[in-house]
């Protein structure tokens, strides 16, 4: 059956237009005003409400495999649908991480029929995959994740010879967490050094997680880009001193050009800053830490001005029992999928952005950034990953969190809008209230 939405505020390459969108066969066949209904299509009314392109969040720990007891691929892309996220790109550093085309093969043999929504899967760098990473099929990931920070096993790239080989190297563009693992230990020496380790909170996260450490990596990951010409993607900015470090400008410009180094901010910088620990304490502990709230202002301009290019959500689950230990046994990371994209509109309510700007930052520069095919605007032909806005307000609860770790930091925010539906390859996959139907994500593929 084919759908058509009429009476809608479409939103898509800094215009908002009213206007009708057909779905047939799983792609947009039209967009026009005063298209007619016919007898075998669905109508929907948007009464005009915002329809927008999915967003697609590059950033995401979805835990599997190896680490299902806080999330897995149709727990989280479930949360992700009903957040209006109808394509992911999942970070490598799992168990076992993905260090190698085949495990890279064996996470996308994971999501088959198990996907809400459409997915891709970083290739992993390391000290000891440099082969991998030269030899990788650029079409087969949307980027290679390279942790030039603290992480998990052995994803930590702290060789020097290793890193310039990688960026010398790389076929796709390089996406980095970028802080600097030895300013990080020497600070943690130094606090437990005055206050002793159980003397240490969460209040003290961005300080030990420092602002010198972002940018001293950061950096180093711009000076290693400009030497071989790659195209750099720079995860998570938290800090208004790195963004003195990026191009203002459009992603892409008029002649087709495009920024060989962008930098990506999340949702959780713009909505909390460093007085929210005090309430929340390990419940927004993340790598990098939130910071202050000059920070927080900073980049919120940056996406105005177009120095920071995308906005994501580094959504990376973990158990109650987990974020309830001591501040150093608990593991940073916080679940956003579900209300990123409403926490983002929060903004268009408080006139710190507009609705164009939203969906360009979450739907039009990923899609442009990785080279994702057919997805990311409302363009005639293209996969019709939609998300229709409701202006009533939306309280979250805990009870209905859908990430399988079961809570989210957002607990008792009211925001102004909810996510009406959310449509994946055509089919109705949110309504609103509830999951409908069967998993339908497809894998993303890269036009490289």
């Amino acid at each position: 059956m084919s759908t058509l939405i009429v009476n809608a505020r479409l939103v898509n390459e800094g215009r908002e237009f009213d206007g009708d969108l057909r779905i047939e066969h799983g792609r947009i066949a039209a967009i026009g005003s005063g298209l007619q209904a016919r007898s075998d299509e669905k109508v929907v009314d948007a009464a005009g409400r915002w329809l927008l392109p999915g967003m697609i969040d590059d950033q995401v720990h979805f835990r599997e495999p190896g680490l299902t007891h806080k999330g897995d691929i149709a727990s989280e892309s479930a949360a992700a649908v009903a957040g209006g996220l109808t394509s992911f790109m999942d970070m490598p550093n799992t168990n076992p991480p993905a260090l190698d085309a085949a495990k890279l093969e064996s996470k996308y043999d994971l999501a088959k029929s198990r996907a809400w929504g459409n997915y891709g899967f970083y290739l992993g760098a390391s000290n000891d995959n440099l082969e991998a990473v030269r030899t990788l099929d650029p079409k087969s990931a949307p980027g290679i994740k390279v942790f030039m920070g603290a992480s998990t096993g052995n994803m930590l790239v702290d060789d020097p010879d290793t890193l310039d080989g990688i960026f010398r190297e790389a076929p796709t563009p390089i996406i980095t967490h970028c802080e600097d693992t030895p300013t990080i230990d020497r600070t943690l020496a130094e606090f437990k050094a005055r206050y002793g380790e159980d003397g240490l909170t969460a209040e003290m996260h961005p300080d030990i997680r420092s602002r010198e450490a972002c940018i001293k990596s950061t950096r180093l990951a711009l000076s290693l880009a400009r030497k071989h010409g790659t195209r750099l993607h720079v995860l998570h900015i938290s800090t208004a001193d790195e963004l003195a470090l990026f191009q203002r400008g459009p992603l892409v410009h008029a002649d087709g050009a495009r920024k060989r180094i962008t930098a990506e901010t999340c949702v959780h910088f713009l909505r909390f800053d460093r007085a929210d620990y005090a309430r929340l304490g390990n419940f927004i502990k993340c790598n990098p830490a939130i910071k202050d709230a000059s920070d927080r202002e900073a980049l919120i301009k940056a996406l105005v001005e177009d120095v920071v290019d995308v906005l994501a959500t580094d959504h990376a689950p973990h158990t109650l029992e987990e974020k309830q230990k001591p501040y150093l046994q608990a593991p940073s990371g916080l679940p956003l999928v579900q209300y990123a994209l409403l926490a983002a509109i929060e903004l268009v309510h408080e006139k710190r952005l507009d609705i164009a700007r939203v969906v360009q930052k979450t739907a039009h520069a990923p899609a442009q950034l990785f080279d994702v095919a057919e997805r990311g605007y409302l363009r005639e032909g293209y996969w019709a990953d939609l998300v229709l806005v409701d202006d009533e307000p939306l309280t979250v609860r805990r009870e209905d969190v859908l990430s399988k770790c079961g809570w989210s930091p957002f607990e008792g925010t009211t925001f102004r809008s909810r996510i009406g539906a959310t449509w994946v390859n055509g089919r109705l996959a949110w309504n609103g209230r509830e999951l409908i139907g069967t998993p339908a994500g497809q894998r993303l593929e890269f036009a490289r």
